[in-house]
C-alpha cells in the first residue's frame, strides 16, 4: 500500500472509497490536479493504475472489513463514498441483493473506519440519488422534496434502496463530522465508459435510434461532469452546507426535447422512437430496467443556487454541445 509521502502531506488529502469507476476517475483527476492528495480505495490497484490516471493512488481495500486503508482517513479533508454496483442490471433477487449489500456495506466500515481515527475527516459526502424524489410531470423537486415510489415509475426498489443507504450513511457518520448526501443526477461526461451516460445516448443517435423514448414526458434531470466537479470543490468550502444536496443542472428537459437536442448536435433527421412495449422488451433483452429512463425525475439544485453556486453549463443544449465538440465526434 502507499502511504503518502511527506511532500504530499502538506497538501489536503481527499479519500475516494470505491472511486475507481466513472464519477471517481472524474474527480481524481479534477482534485489531483489542483494539487490534493488523492487515494482511491479500491479492490483492483493494478487495474486502477493501468488506467493511466496519474493523479491519485491507489489503495486496497473490500469495502467490508477494516484493513491498511483506514490509515488513509487519519486527518484527511474529505472523504467520498462512491462504492456501490451499478443499478445499469436487472432487478432479480440476486442483484438487488447485490446492489444493497454493495452499498450499505462500505458504508458501514467506513464509519467504522472513522469513528476509529484520532483525527477524523473534516467532511463525509456519500454518495446517493437523485431518483429518490417522487415521480414527477409538475413542479420540480428541491432538497425538501416528496421522497416515495410511484407505480407509473415502478421505482419501488429504487426508492427502498436510495432509502436504506441514505439511513445507513446517517447511522454510522460520527458526531462532529460534517456530512453531505449528494443525491446526484446523470452526470454528463466525456469519454467512453459504460456508466457514462452521454456516450450511450451519442451511439443511440448516430445508430438512428435517438428518438422519444415511452411518451417522451418524463422529465431528465442531469449535471454536466464540469459541473459536477466544481459543485463538489463549492461545497467542501462553504462548511454551512449540510445534509442532503441536488447535485443537477437548473433546467430539467422532457425526454423528446432531450433526444431532440441529441439528434440536432449529432445532425440526425431520423431517430426511431421507442414506445413503452418496445422499450420493456429491449431493456429485458439488454438486461437492465425500463424504469432508468421512464421515471420523470425533475430535480433543481436549491442548496447549490441559494449558497451562490453558478453552473457553466446551465442548459442541456449547452452541455451537449460542449461534449460533442470536446473531440468526441
Amino acid at each position: 500500500m502507499n502511504r503518502a509521502t511527506d511532500s504530499q502531506a502538506k497538501f489536503p488529502r481527499m479519500v475516494l472509497a470505491g472511486g475507481s469507476g466513472f464519477l471517481g476517475c472524474l474527480l481524481a483527476e479534477y482534485f489531483g490536479q489542483r494539487g490534493w492528495d488523492v487515494v482511491v480505495l479500491t479492490r483492483d490497484p493494478s487495474e486502477f493504475a493501468k488506467r493511466g490516471n496519474t493523479s491519485a493512488r491507489a489503495a486496497y481495500w473490500d469495502g467490508r472489513t477494516l484493513g491498511d486503508w483506514r490509515l488513509e482517513l487519519e486527518d484527511a479533508k474529505v472523504l467520498i463514498n462512491l462504492a456501490g454496483k451499478s443499478v445499469n442490471c436487472r432487478y432479480h433477487k440476486r442483484n438487488r441483493r447485490k446492489l444493497m449489500d454493495s452499498r450499505k456495506l462500505p458504508t458501514r466500515i467506513l464509519g467504522e473506519a472513522v469513528r476509529a481515527c484520532k483525527i477524523p475527516p473534516q467532511l463525509w459526502m456519500n454518495a446517493s440519488t437523485a431518483t429518490l424524489y417522487r415521480h414527477t410531470y409538475g413542479e420540480p423537486w428541491g432538497e425538501s422534496g416528496e421522497i416515495g415510489a410511484h407505480p407509473d415509475a415502478k421505482d419501488a426498489f429504487s426508492i427502498r434502496l436510495a432509502t436504506e443507504w441514505e439511513e445507513t450513511f446517517l447511522e454510522n457518520c460520527p458526531r462532529g463530522v460534517r456530512l453531505l448526501l449528494l443525491r446526484s443526477a446523470m452526470v454528463l461526461g466525456s469519454g467512453n465508459d459504460a456508466n457514462n451516460v452521454f456516450s450511450v445516448l451519442r451511439r443511440l443517435t448516430r445508430f438512428g435510434l435517438g428518438g422519444t423514448i415511452a411518451s417522451g414526458d418524463q422529465f431528465v434531470s442531469w449535471i454536466h461532469e464540469v459541473d459536477f466537479c466544481q459543485a463538489i470543490e463549492w461545497l467542501i468550502d462553504h462548511p454551512q452546507i449540510e445534509g442532503p444536496v441536488n447535485l443537477a443542472a437548473p433546467n430539467p428537459e422532457p425526454n423528446r426535447d432531450m433526444m431532440r437536442i441529441f439528434r440536432e448536435v449529432f445532425q440526425r433527421l431520423i431517430g426511431l422512437p421507442a414506445p413503452l412495449w418496445l422499450l420493456e422488451i429491449g431493456t429485458f433483452f439488454m438486461r437492465t430496467e425500463s424504469e432508468l429512463v421512464i421515471k420523470s425525475r425533475r430535480v433543481i439544485p436549491e442548496k447549490l443556487k441559494m449558497s451562490g453556486f453558478r453552473f457553466k453549463y446551465q442548459t442541456m443544449r449547452e452541455a451537449v454541445d460542449h461534449l460533442a465538440s470536446d473531440g468526441q465526434e
